[in-house]
């Protein structure tokens, strides 16, 4: 097994070369036509290596691609979940392109989620090329809108997740290697605030000013954040009014919610829609919900990484555990019940920001560790 290291190690410039290609293709979640360019870019690579490869297109959203390999009918397998998209708008590659700083490979989407995908292609290409079959049906997801909450995604996520016996979600691992053994859930809401439209100076007592209404509701959510049982609720994009000297009739928020349980989630849910109007004549409605249940840290997820741990340490490799406050796909395989383990991809940090970056000396490592996860599950 450890030989899977010194394997792909030699072939450190191979994998780091896929991953240039794949961060030159620009992908941002809302533009299609970039979305489906890496789609079909990572599609012919996945049949290049045998994959049978199935593209699922959708008419708004970037098209998805589901890569096979092997097993009988109704044979439970292994799947893995990563997304394609990122957070940076095209053009973002001209302003900071590819650049390679010592361990370090920097470029747009290139640990969030770009590095994942070269990971476990090149870890299917090195199991063929080492004559090592995997121990079950494999099949990889590739999805297009994970950073926008995988609306078009998820009924695929989750009829492939129900004939799996583990999902692996390769997300980025932890900035210090540790794989994620639970995720909050994630949730949006938007509050309106609905009040009397008036003259400022002249009928200013004939009016209910909605975001004075809605600066009482943003005290109360806030209000609701609980950092010892992992709950936080901020309000993100605040609007309302059209002049200063008319009475605002209408005022918006948003807020993003973070829960760690799904009791919690519950709870948070019916404080939040039991919110009632501070000022007389005002009126308040309450839109949204919990967008990704939480992946609780239980027996769902501490036995995969126990196991993943086990086969870790054959390779030389001491895989530890922890947590994050964001969502990913593997919320909601975790939430049908099935075996989940997430964090499996490369080791870096800055994801979303303009200095997100690989750590290149993990790309192999992460590479032998899903050839290996592929072949002795």
């Amino acid at each position: 097994m450890a030989d899977l290291i010194s394997y792909f190690s030699r072939r450190t410039d191979g994998i780091l070369d896929l991953l240039r290609q794949l961060v030159e293709i620009e992908s941002p979640s809302t533009d299609k036509a970039a979305a489906d360019r890496i789609a079909r870019f990572v599609a012919r690579i996945a049949g290049e290596a045998g994959a049978s490869v199935t593209i699922t297109r959708r008419e708004r959203r970037g098209d998805h691609v589901l890569a096979r390999w092997g097993g009988g009918e109704g044979e439970k397998g292994l799947l893995l979940l990563c997304h394609l998209d990122t957070v940076w708008p095209l053009g973002t590659l001209a302003e900071r392109p590819w650049r390679v700083e010592g361990d370090r490979a920097y470029g747009p989407g290139s640990l969030d989620n770009k590095a994942s995908a070269a990971i476990i292609l090149m870890a299917i290409k090195g199991l063929q090329d080492l004559g090592i079959s995997p121990s079950r049906p494999v099949t990889f997801l590739f999805n297009s809108d994970e950073e926008i909450g995988s609306r078009s995604s998820r009924s695929i996520i989750e009829a492939e997740a129900t004939r799996a016996v583990v999902v692996f979600c390769m997300e980025p691992a932890l900035p210090n290697g540790s794989l994620k053994v639970w995720r909050k859930g994630t949730g949006l809401y938007t509050i309106t605030a609905l009040g009397q439209a008036a003259h400022s100076g002249a009928d200013h007592d004939k009016g209910i000013n909605a975001i004075e209404e809605l600066a009482h509701q943003i005290l109360r959510v806030q209000g609701m954040t609980d950092y010892q049982a992992g709950t936080t609720v901020s309000v993100g994009r605040v609007q309302g009014g059209t002049r200063t000297n008319v009475v605002p009739e209408r005022a918006r928020a948003q807020i993003d919610v973070r829960v760690q349980t799904v009791a919690e989630g519950h709870r948070l849910s019916k404080n939040i829609e039991a919110l009632q109007p501070v000022l007389a004549g005002a009126r308040l409605v309450i839109e949204g919900g919990l967008s990704r249940p939480p992946m609780e840290k239980s027996p769902l997820t501490l036995e995969p990484f126990k196991r993943a741990q086990e086969i870790g340490a054959d390779l030389g490799l001491t895989l530890t555990p922890g947590g994050t406050g964001g969502a990913s796909d593997g919320n909601f395989s975790a939430a049908l019940g099935v075996p989940t383990l997430d964090g499996l991809g490369a080791i870096g940090d800055k994801a979303h920001s303009p200095d997100e970056h690989v750590l290149i000396s993990s790309l192999p490592e992460r590479t032998a560790l899903m050839a290996a996860l592929l072949s002795r599950w």
